[in-house]
């Protein structure tokens, strides 16, 4: 009995943190939704209130007055290219690395490795200048191509290849696939988990990229929702806190990324129970 006792402890002990633990988490969401709904005197009066006095949805209607659907329009652009851009050129990579034999390989993997540990503030000022000298400064082409492929994405999808058994690839080529043929046919498609785990991280990083906009972009028209949230923080459109506005926007900005990350996660948990039955 004092065994179950304790058991019973432990286990009220661990749901409460995480009880815990989640509400923490979640609350800062719970406020940020709520005071979209608030007024401008409700916000400033009571900014930690989770339920508005008086719920309005004049914060939205503020939102719709900005340049919002402008900056949804360009972040969702800047998305499905980089998104696309990185599952097809980082699989490529990664398979390189993991299959192909060539002089220099370790050497080039090595470096990647050291990319990922570089603090991307250390490459804004060389951005900003290759970009400038380039000509693609202040174009989608400056939003794009820099970021289209990155150093962590290839670790990832080096690391998936290589557990998957070599006699697999060997199988196609006796039957007369090439290189390529087998990539795209038979090692691709077993590596799903891999994929859609990239295309979550990368449709994240990718809509929700800051720091990289600031580098590559001055035009107005160009601004993807981040720069153009910042722009709303700045206070541009006037004096104020105007808590539901930019707050409204933020909730406009959030929920498109939160429906794919739900979307995608059931497949990725699938896939990886998949591939783990197959391991």
């Amino acid at each position: 009995m004092p065994d179950r006792k304790r058991s019973l402890a432990s286990t009220f002990a661990g749901y409460f943190i995480l009880i815990f633990v989640a509400l923490v988490f979640l609350y800062p969401f719970v406020i940020q939704i709520a005071t979209s709904f608030k007024t401008e005197p409700d916000a400033a009066a009571n900014p930690l209130s989770p339920l508005p006095h008086l719920a309005t949805l004049d914060g939205y209607e503020r939102v719709f007055g900005t340049d919002l659907p402008l900056w949804l329009g360009n972040s969702l652009l800047v998305t499905v290219i980089i998104t696309t851009g990185r599952v097809l050129l980082d699989s490529m990579a990664g398979y390189a690395l993991a299959r192909l034999r060539f002089r220099g390989r370790r050497a080039l993997f090595a470096t990647i490795v050291a990319v990922i540990a570089v603090p991307g503030v250390v490459l804004f000022i060389p951005k900003f200048l290759v970009l400038n000298q380039l000509g693609m400064y202040d174009s989608y082409t400056a939003l794009i191509l820099p970021v289209i492929a990155d150093a962590a994405g290839v670790f990832i999808m080096k690391q998936f290849f290589e557990s998957i058994p070599v006699t697999v690839e060997e199988a196609a080529r006796i039957d007369g696939a090439g290189v390529f043929r087998t990539f795209w046919s038979v090692v691709l498609p077993m590596a799903r988990p891999a994929l859609l785990t990239l295309t979550i991280i990368s449709v994240q990083s990718s809509w929700n990229e800051f720091p990289h906009t600031l580098v590559a972009v001055q035009d107005p028209a160009l601004f993807t929702l981040p720069r153009g949230l910042a722009d709303l923080v700045s206070g541009s459109l006037g004096k104020g806190t105007q808590y539901p506005l930019k707050l409204g926007a933020a909730v406009l900005a959030t929920v498109p990324v939160a429906i794919v990350f739900v979307v995608f996660q059931r497949y990725f948990v699938r896939g990886a129970n998949e591939g783990s039955d197959k391991g």
